[in-house]
């Protein structure tokens, strides 16, 4: 059965709608779908599930030098302030930068001088045993499970399907196939530098892009050389992917507080706009019968 943790109804309608239209009249080659991670294929809240990667490794560093405490983003690290670290990027999805610059200098000074494959290591084990804070399951069982039967039945389908995300790239590799059947080469995110020494490559403290809002649709070019025909965001961060995209635009709406989370922060002009000019909007609520695994 196509899409079986959708309630059947009008979003579902809308999906199988469009991709029967689309394998009718579409080229395999032109069926490139798009789908932001955080928020949209696995949990946001109350934290990206990066910053609790990147906070465990700050604590670690204050930890051996206690004299970075005297600074953020290592005070609130060292404190497991997590709430610090989700409201900078939700003060930056409303237009505020401050605190996002002071986060970026410190994600950039906690992950230099790392060869490629030491990183990805770390990422790994942080994943074979880190949980999500309140929802108790471990981080490699909160992707949502619709999403994951929805990439499925678009390849199914001849689609082509890429993560374009603000998360970081190289934080998303290592487990975007283990948990949703996208391999690395198709993995679009924020990125530093990188510089080639003596065989291996290397971090920088040099930031490459910050793949969010106008970048997310320069990038896909960029790396995909095509237009999407569907797009899937949550956010704010999201719109002009989705307004790039030419063809199905659908929105996850976080409303559901016993399963998941009850949010709309950093998605305003995004659900504003999806009333406005017809984007789909699934709501975790409604249009989904099982959230995770």
């Amino acid at each position: 059965m196509s899409l079986p943790s959708w309630t059947d109804g009008p979003t579902k309608s809308a999906i199988v709608d469009f991709v029967g239209r689309t394998v009718d009249h579409i080229p395999p080659e032109e069926r490139v779908a798009v789908f932001d991670n955080d928020g949209t294929l696995w949990c946001e809240k109350p934290a990206y599930i990066q910053l609790d990667f990147l906070v465990r490794w700050m604590a670690a560093q204050v930890a051996a030098d206690p004299a970075l405490a005297q600074r953020q983003p290592y005070t609130a690290a060292a404190a497991g302030d997590l709430a610090w670290f989700g409201d900078a990027v939700t003060k930056h999805y409303n237009g505020d930068d401050s605190d996002l610059k002071v986060l970026a200098v410190g994600i950039l000074s906690a992950n230099t001088a790392l060869t490629t494959e030491e990183h990805a290591a770390r990422v790994s084990a942080f994943f074979a045993e880190a949980s999500h804070p309140t929802l108790g399951r471990p981080y490699t069982s909160c992707g949502y499970q619709p999403m994951v039967e929805l990439l499925r039945y678009l390849e199914d389908n001849g689609f082509t399907c890429y993560i374009v995300s603000g998360g970081g790239r190289d934080f998303m590799r290592p487990i975007t196939e283990a948990m949703y059947g996208i391999p690395p080469e198709r993995v679009v995110g924020s990125s530093v530098g990188l510089e080639f020494r003596d065989g291996n490559l290397v971090t920088t403290a040099q930031p490459e892009f910050l793949n969010d809002g106008p970048v997310k649709p320069a990038r896909i070019w960029g790396r995909v050389g095509r237009r999407p025909i569907f797009a899937a965001g949550n956010s704010n961060g999201d719109i002009e992917m989705l307004q790039y995209t030419n063809g199905f635009r659908l929105l996850v709406a976080h409303d559901d507080a016993d399963r998941e989370f009850h949010y709309t922060a950093g998605a305003e002009k995004a659900l504003g706009l999806a009333a406005a000019d017809g984007w789909t909007v699934a709501s975790i609520k409604h249009d989904w019968t099982h959230v995770f695994p």
